[in-house]
């Protein structure tokens, strides 16, 4: 399906924020990546942290483009002495290949290893993108899912 399409990451910058904190708003995205912040829809706070994240030299910031729209956005993130990724798809394009094909792009560029990515214990979706990009699932852990108001496991896979 992605291969008439162009995916292509640049740096991300402030004039994209507008675009991916609308794809945050999604109920079902929100929910399969549950750990949100607790109001995701506070337009002001999420611009106001993004635009500090993207000086934080520690983090690596992407947006994903589709045949030059914006599409989406992959990072990474150092957490508890750790490098994490994270990566968010418009909803409309799931399904397509475009999430794999951006995390592995992103792997040519972000070159930290071991690599880790938290997932809901039920987003599928994203567990098969990352397998299909080599993590391997090496545990488990349980927090406070804000888009569920509930506490749920989330797997930890691991890229060396």
């Amino acid at each position: 399906m992605t291969d008439k399409r162009e995916i292509k990451l640049r740096q991300t910058t402030i004039a994209d924020l507008e675009q991916l904190f609308l794809f945050q708003l999604d109920e079902e995205a929100g929910y399969l990546a549950a750990f949100m912040p607790k109001d995701h829809t506070d337009k002001v706070a999420y611009i106001n942290k993004y635009t500090k994240l993207l000086s934080d030299p520690t983090i690596n910031n992407r947006t994903i483009l589709v045949d030059g729209h914006i599409a989406g956005s992959v990072a990474k993130f150092v957490m508890e002495g750790d490098a994490e990724i994270t990566y968010w798809i418009d909803k409309k394009l799931w399904g397509q290949g475009i999430a794999s094909n951006a995390l592995l792009e992103f792997l040519k560029i972000e070159t930290t290893r071991p690599i880790f990515a938290r997932v809901a214990f039920d987003n599928l979706g994203s567990q098969r993108v990352l397998e299909k990009c080599g993590f391997v699932k090496v545990g488990t852990d349980r927090g406070f899912a804000n888009a569920r108001q509930a506490e749920i496991e989330e797997y930890i896979y691991k890229l060396i």
